[in-house]
């Protein structure tokens, strides 16, 4: 004890000190929840001026649709101004399905070899290309799919130029989910199943690419919603046809809703206005049904996931 310094005086500063600290930590305590309430005040602003805008452009398709609307518009094809959208929705789903496969082999076959066998300081290349091909407008890639398939290749207006346009327009997108999912994957599920001596196709079906299905399935989802909302490619590359689709890959024009959409609204036409907006609601709920579907394959893929109960909150047993 120094000298001079006596311990009743010691003590008496004990609880001056421990109010002190109390005072201290009650500030330090008040400023945290502030900062928080900030952030989340900050956050739902951020939150509004995305939604806003989605809500009101939702609400102006639904409102034009659902006055005029007739059941009759999904069961007739197009004819001059008016008619229904059985061949827009047909070609669509036609254009959907065939951008489906190229773009799962593809891009999914692409993200596993950057994400699985590349070192990750390899492949620069790759990865640059990848991100440069998802940067260039959609309406060059159209452009540049007309002249090489439709004028050079003598395709003529078709499916197959399409559906070629459409899956080089949105495979970076799943290229990248599924290299980013891929290395998502603890590195422990495979030291793990190396020391068991698992082969090593077994070892990525089981332990790899299904923690990994959540995030690939998203991107597929997100590359068919983009596809599904574009029109320049396929004006260039589809033509348009009032014709449900014949099947044929060449030669063949498809039609497709983006096509309603954008031509029949500016049709000096009631009746052509009215199919734009009946095909701009379909559209959209074939947009909400693809979101459906996504969470409906992540909550599936990750019920047996070897984690799901530290993040639901519960202890591992």
């Amino acid at each position: 004890m120094p000298a001079g310094v006596t311990p009743q005086a010691t003590s008496e500063r004990r609880p001056a000190d421990r109010q002190a600290a109390r005072r201290a930590a009650g500030a330090s305590l008040g400023r945290r929840r502030l900062t928080n309430r900030l952030a989340w005040i900050a956050g739902a602003l951020c939150l509004a001026l995305v939604a806003i805008p989605v809500l009101s452009v939702i609400w102006g398709v639904v409102g034009r649709a659902v006055g005029n609307w007739h059941w009759n518009v999904l069961t007739t094809d197009t004819a001059g101004n008016g008619g229904g959208l059985l061949n827009g929705i047909e070609g669509t789903l036609v254009v959907m399905f065939g951008v489906a496969v190229i773009t799962g082999v593809i891009g999914i076959a692409g993200g596993l070899y950057l994400g699985e066998y590349l070192p990750a300081d390899r492949g620069q290349i790759l990865r640059g290309a990848s991100e440069v091909l998802s940067g260039v407008p959609s309406i060059v890639l159209g452009y540049v799919g007309y002249v090489v398939l439709v004028v050079q290749f003598h395709w003529g207006y078709s499916l197959a130029a399409a559906l070629i346009v459409l899956s080089i327009l949105v495979v970076p997108y799943v290229t990248k989910t599924t290299e980013v999912a891929i290395r998502g994957v603890p590195t422990a599920y495979r030291e793990g199943a190396e020391a068991l001596g698992m082969r090593s196709g077994y070892t990525l079906r089981k332990l790899v690419l299904r923690p990994a299905l959540p995030g690939i399935a998203t991107g597929l989802i997100v590359a068919l919603a983009i596809a599904v909302g574009e029109t320049a490619p396929l004006l260039f590359t589809a033509g348009f046809s009032n014709k449900a689709p014949t099947g044929q890959l060449t030669h063949s024009p498809i039609g497709y809703l983006t096509y309603l959409v954008y031509t029949y609204f500016n049709v000096p036409a009631a009746s052509a206005h009215a199919l734009a907006a009946d095909a701009a609601l379909v559209l959209l709920v074939i947009v909400l049904l693809l979101i459906v579907i996504a969470r409906v394959l992540v909550s599936m893929t990750q019920r047996y996931s070897p984690d799901r109960r530290q993040r639901v909150g519960r202890a591992p047993t």
